[in-house]
């Protein structure tokens, strides 16, 4: 289940291409069991795909649902496979809500948490002692809220100080300079932001044609420079840097070889959406190879026993609370030849849901 046209859809092409390079690597097995890969298309918004999610369980009798990049549709969907008792695999959708107060034993988590992102950063950010404290810009979206809440939390909650808030409206922003000049006037030594897709592309641009790179460095949940937007940014992304789970520089046995068949199978550098779809077939094989049944009570039960995950790309992780407890990295944009690359700068630590 992938957006398969629209502002997301290139998200959606790497999580495909993340489950296929899984399956081609393993036979096309789960456990004991011949997968069959029905592809639908999420859409953009809930009305196209929780639809879709109806469709799969019923006119396809789909045995789990991987996938969604949009919480909007993640939540629609949990009374869905609820009601079938079959699993949902959510392999980008980041609202803590789908695995907290609108979860059910049936919805699972391969990705991440908003709030777990931004808020990996907040310590780091506060042991730089930066003068005149964070400025903090997301889009005015549920998304945004769930990051600038998670990072405000977590910097103050480390002696950091905000110098400012703002939530330009989400998807009809194209000029940033209302909200620049805020970050300048605020007196900030630096700034924490969120955007993804087109918006990063923008941010990141009219931030150095502003001047605001080389005055107060920039920083950002990892999306921000994340898979297609970074080279269409080009140098006004060197030096950002950013928190996320995965990077394809990750220097780990299990990333090395998965870089090398993703880049031989798709001539393209993995991003963190492959690596998510990637480990949720990982997940799946281990717990189908446990469970003692195919129904959705009979897999939860084994995804809650499987433990930890050590030969992910991503590095060790675990479920906690059937949402990831992973590491995250502190990312910096680095010229690596003719193109730029998130460098591993530091290991930020271990964290659960938010």
């Amino acid at each position: 289940m992938i957006p398969q046209s629209g502002v997301y859809a290139s998200l959606g092409q790497d999580m495909q291409r993340g489950w296929d390079l899984w399956l081609q690597q393993n036979g096309n097995r789960f456990g004991e069991y011949d997968v069959q890969t029905v592809v639908a298309d999420e859409g953009e918004t809930p009305q196209t795909g929780v639809p879709a999610v109806q469709r799969v369980l019923q006119a396809e009798q789909s045995d789990v649902v991987v996938g969604i990049v949009s919480s909007a549709v993640a939540l629609g969907a949990a009374p869905l496979v609820a009601e079938a008792r079959k699993i949902l695999m959510v392999a980008n959708a980041g609202a803590a809500d789908i695995t907290g107060s609108a979860g059910n034993p049936y919805v699972w988590r391969s990705s991440f948490q908003n709030a777990q992102v931004a808020a990996a950063a907040g310590p780091f950010l506060a042991q730089q002692d930066i003068p005149g404290g964070v400025f903090v810009i997301a889009p005015d979206y549920a998304a945004g809220a769930e990051v600038i809440a998670g990072f405000r939390q977590a910097y103050e909650g480390a002696g950091g100080t905000i110098a400012g808030q703002a939530r330009p409206p989400f998807g009809t922003t194209q000029d940033y300079q209302p909200f620049l000049s805020q970050i300048r006037q605020s007196g900030a030594g630096a700034t924490f932001c969120f955007f993804a897709g087109a918006e990063a592309v923008s941010f990141v641009t009219q931030y150095a044609q502003f001047g605001l790179k080389e005055t107060t460095p920039l920083y950002g949940s990892g999306f921000l420079t994340e898979g297609g937007v970074l080279q269409p940014q080009g140098e006004a992304a060197l030096g950002v840097q950013t928190s996320l789970h995965y990077t394809d520089q990750l220097d780990n046995p299990a990333n090395q070889a998965f870089v090398e068949a993703y880049q031989a199978a798709y001539d393209a550098p993995p991003t963190c959406y492959a690596v998510q779809t990637y480990d949720a077939a990982a997940v799946l094989n281990r717990a189908l190879g446990q469970a003692a049944a195919l129904d959705g009570d009979a897999v939860s039960q084994a995804l809650g026993n499987i433990g930890e995950i050590t030969d992910s790309p991503r590095g060790t992780w675990s479920f906690e609370g059937q949402s990831p407890r992973q590491t995250l990295y502190l990312r910096t944009v680095e010229r690596a030849g003719d193109r730029l690359v998130n460098a591993v700068t530091q290991d930020l630590g271990v964290f659960g849901q938010v």
